[in-house]
């Protein structure tokens, strides 16, 4: 059993005094009255793989005991001062739950004790005009041992500021405002564990990208590469927990690598960057298999209840649920069982090995207004033949394929200039917003030739079972004119985004 929740918190170094030098944050914003809680005992062993893997990605695990949450818990990073923590029953070992959350980072490697932070904490409750709560102060006084035989010990104090459930974030700058002029800075470590790993010297060095000179086009690809391998990671907890658009996230940064390992040939040798994309596809084919049926059954409930009741013949909603039911079930399986193979590991460690390793060709170290103008203009050239076979297809089948295959090619541009645009600026990210735009209205058209073809389906097997099929005719009709819609708006979305001048600033 697991259960999570997301903190909101800043670290501070304390002012001389203890707890007796807490600063009174009473009638600062929303606070109303500060209470004092009962001290605290904490123990924390923290697990880690030898190499430190979980903590190279600022994330932590630790087995604690004392306080009203002892148990296993998880902490991983989501934006600014936010983290989400999970958390599991206290065990001897760490809980097979959390082994497979972190199993991204870990890729299978053994975790074990690498620092043991013990902490006597004093508390402060902020709470607000009716008694809510709306912050808690503490002050820790941490001592830290590396588990290590032989390894260092390290002490020091801590003042934590934690949000309660649903305030808003901006009470922390309010509070911190207060604590500036109280002479009171924010922490040099983001945790615990980093600050203990350091003190200690128990931390593991990274390893560095090699050969790779700065404002280079390998090192704009580079960064690229490794913030969406990074992402990669960090979203899969969120898939494996069946989280909303964790999903969707996870494709779209697979096709964000395809692309970009694509249109970046000339940087990265292909050799090594082929085999890579054929497993960045495979992966993204596995979630799409989720991700679609999701789109799918939102679209299609959303066009049910938009319906007025007297069009709604027969047991429509309950035949849609049965179809989003038996489904859902088979695409989230397939989901589950792709991240659990070897296979999916072997791609994230081979992601890595590309950062670290990176098979770079001469162009390189070239000037990047050139090498990788010439990779989003590459894309732009397969766009606008792929936009011209389009147009030049019948209506019907053929046209619809056609204009599918311009949405992927929109896609690849948009992803390319997304890369370049560090190195290339304005230019790249104008090109960028149109190819987006196009993109975007294909993928409406798409989506509503794909909604015809399942509404078709739940048309006959309605027939078959003898229900009335005209609700769902009718709003296969709909989803025809829809798609027709987006043909007729087509033309104008694409002068934009092939007009000469977006194009010239990024031209030889």
């Amino acid at each position: 059993m697991t259960q999570s929740k997301r903190e909101t918190e800043r670290k501070y170094e304390p002012s001389p005094g203890g707890a007796a030098g807490l600063p009174d944050l009473t009638g600062v914003g929303p606070v109303a009255s500060v209470t004092a809680t009962g001290p605290e005992k904490l123990d924390a062993v923290y697990h880690d793989t030898e190499d430190q893997r979980l903590a190279g990605s600022s994330a932590t695990l630790r087995r604690r005991t004392g306080g009203p949450d002892a148990g296993w818990h998880l902490k991983l990073p989501l934006t600014g001062d936010t983290r989400e923590e999970v958390w599991a029953p206290l065990s001897d070992d760490v809980p097979e739950s959390l082994r497979e959350l972190v199993l991204s980072r870990t890729r299978g490697a053994e975790l074990r004790p690498v620092v043991r932070i013990r902490s006597a904490r004093t508390v402060r409750q902020l709470r607000d005009a009716e008694g809510g709560l709306l912050a808690e102060l503490s002050l820790d006084e941490v001592r830290a041992d590396a588990a290590a035989s032989g390894g260092g010990r390290a002490r020091w104090s801590e003042l934590e500021v934690e949000l309660a459930d649903g305030v808003h974030p901006r009470l922390l700058d309010v509070v911190e405002k207060k604590l500036r002029k109280k002479g009171i800075v924010r922490a040099d470590s983001p945790s615990k564990l980093a600050r203990a790993l350091r003190d200690t010297g128990a931390a593991v060095e990274r390893a560095h990208p090699s050969g790779v000179g700065a404002g280079s086009p390998g090192a704009y690809v580079l960064a690229y590469v490794d913030e969406q391998a990074g992402r990669l990671v960090s979203l899969d907890p969120a898939v494996r927990r069946d989280l909303p658009d964790a999903v969707h996230q996870m494709r779209v940064t697979c096709r964000r690598l395809r692309a970009c390992l694509r249109s970046y040939r000339s940087v990265l040798d292909r050799r090594v960057t082929d085999p890579l994309r054929a497993e960045l596809r495979w992966l993204s084919g596995e979630l799409g298999v989720a991700r679609d049926q999701e789109v799918l059954g939102e679209r299609i409930g959303t066009a049910l209840a938009e319906l007025p009741d007297d069009l709604v013949l027969g047991p429509v909603a309950a035949r849609l649920r049965v179809w989003e039911v038996s489904h859902g079930v088979e695409a989230r399986s397939r989901t589950r069982q792709a991240l659990a193979t070897p296979r999916y590991l072997r791609l994230l460690d081979a992601l890595d090995a590309l950062v670290r390793q990176p098979p770079l060709r001469a162009r390189a170290a070239g000037k990047p207004a050139r090498a990788m103008s010439r990779a989003v203009l590459k894309e732009y050239g397969r766009l606008a033949g792929r936009m011209e076979r389009a147009a030049a297809q019948p209506a019907g089948r053929p046209r619809e394929a056609g204009l599918h295959e311009a949405r992927k090619a929109a896609k690849k541009l948009r992803y390319a200039a997304e890369v370049a645009r560090p190195a290339l600026g304005k230019p790249a990210a104008r090109l960028g917003k149109h190819a987006k735009a196009v993109q975007q209205l294909l993928g409406e058209h798409q989506d509503a030739v794909v909604a015809q073809d399942t509404l078709r389906g739940l048309a006959v097997a309605a027939h078959g079972a003898g229900e009335s099929a005209f609700t769902w005719g009718l709003l296969h009709g709909r989803e025809g004119a829809g798609a027709e819609a987006r043909q007729q708006e087509l033309p104008e979305v694409w002068r934009a985004a092939s007009d000469p001048a977006l194009r010239a600033p990024l031209e030889p």
